[in-house]
């Protein structure tokens, strides 16, 4: 009867402590991401890339994304088809909360913008492949609620 008992405190011990844990990051939030894998405005649009969060995200005060916590995007737009000028832009698409996967919906970023000339300018062409490096940041806005 006694390890009954003890059995069922302990489950509702750590009932309590994942309920505690939870929350819930409304919509709106900014995250910013710190690439860090490379790649390019001719990188075909769905390629994923890794980067990590640059800093913590808090609700309520309690950061419940860490800085160093692994993020995860996608092309969303690139001019890897050359019958086309789409601009770079990338989304991203989870985040990584103690080793869990957790899927996000965000606004599309588009970092920096490659060198445009008068007659390109004219014609809707670019000059040049943007390249993103380790380290760059992009700043998100979540356009969903995301319950951890």
């Amino acid at each position: 009867m006694k390890q009954t008992i003890a059995f069922i405190f302990a489950i509702c011990v750590c009932i309590a402590a994942s309920s505690v844990n939870a929350a819930t990051i409304p919509a709106g939030t900014t995250i910013t991401v710190s690439a860090v894998s490379s790649f390019t405005s001719k990188t075909p649009v769905g390629r994923t890339w890794e980067g990590r969060l640059a800093q913590d995200v808090s609700v309520n005060g309690r950061a419940v994304l860490k800085a160093g916590s692994k993020a995860f995007g996608k092309i969303a737009s690139s001019r890897h088809n050359p019958r086309r000028n789409d601009p770079l832009t990338v989304e991203l698409t989870s985040v990584s909360v103690n080793g869990r996967n957790i899927p996000v919906k965000t606004n599309e970023f588009q970092p920096g913008h490659p060198a445009v000339t008068g007659r390109q300018a004219r014609h809707g062409f670019t000059a040049g492949t943007l390249v993103i490096t380790p380290g760059t940041l992009m700043q998100f806005q979540l356009l969903q609620p995301v319950t951890l």
